[in-house]
């Protein structure tokens, strides 16, 4: 493991029953050529799977969370971070190869919070669609797909993750801080599973995402959203 001091980045996994993901992830960070500078904390919400099991087999700090909450699950996983930038993933996700380098890059610019484009894995052509809002800096063309980076300084002060957040947390943060801070969308694209399409119509999850995005807007309050959301369109882990 890289020593605490030699550190400059600190990426945190939220996962539950990630098992057919997680490692491709982790070896995916792990083969940066800047690994060294490198920490990964996977906070695990106790999985019913092996996903811990993996993670730790990679030789990877695994914690365990009270909630299955991914808002929790990164304000725990960042409570132990040794970077002063914390890189949140979600592990069915993976991020460009030089995804530090260009998390630096921009650091140095002087932008302290950021996420990349992403891009479906799919030919779908309307998933193409999709993607390519993701490059505009609209608050609607966010998400956690993108990953996120942000100074640990701005992420404390901000008390991190609003955990009333069920879905949205990614949003939230974005909007509170976005305004007084400098906020960048890297021109790189993570690749996203497309796992909500085959368990769902593209017209279901997309007019999901709108009804909940404009709740939100309208200051619905977070348990509404997630009850929303969730009877709106079916699950792949509750499938």
């Amino acid at each position: 493991m890289p020593q605490a001091n030699n550190i400059r980045l600190s990426v945190i996994i939220p996962t539950l029953n990630e098992a057919a993901n997680i490692q491709n992830l982790i070896t995916l960070l792990k083969s940066s050529p800047d690994s060294n500078h490198i920490e990964i904390i996977v906070a695990d919400a106790n999985s019913t799977d092996n996903t811990a099991d993996l993670a730790e087999q990679l030789n990877i700090k695994v914690i365990s969370t009270k909630q299955a909450s991914r808002a929790h699950q990164m304000n725990e996983g960042a409570k132990l971070a040794k970077a002063n930038t914390l890189y949140f993933v979600h592990a069915d996700v993976e991020p460009p190869k030089t995804f530090f380098k260009d998390i630096n890059k921009h650091i140095k610019k002087g932008y302290d919070f950021g996420c990349f484009r992403f891009k479906f894995k799919s030919r779908h052509p309307l998933l193409f669609v999709n993607s390519l809002f993701t490059r505009f800096k609209f608050l609607w063309c966010r998400g956690g797909d993108q990953t996120l980076f942000i100074k640990k300084s701005l992420f404390l002060e901000a008390d991190g993750f609003d955990e009333r957040y069920v879905v949205m947390e990614d949003f939230e943060l974005i909007k509170r801080l976005w305004k007084k801070n400098k906020f960048v969308v890297m021109p790189k694209s993570t690749l996203v599973s497309a796992r909500k399409y085959d368990s769902n119509t593209y017209f279901q999850v997309n007019m999901a995402n709108l009804k909940v995005f404009r709740m939100f807007m309208k200051g619905v309050e977070p348990e509404i959203l997630k009850d929303t959301y969730y009877k709106l369109i079916s699950h792949p882990k509750d499938c």
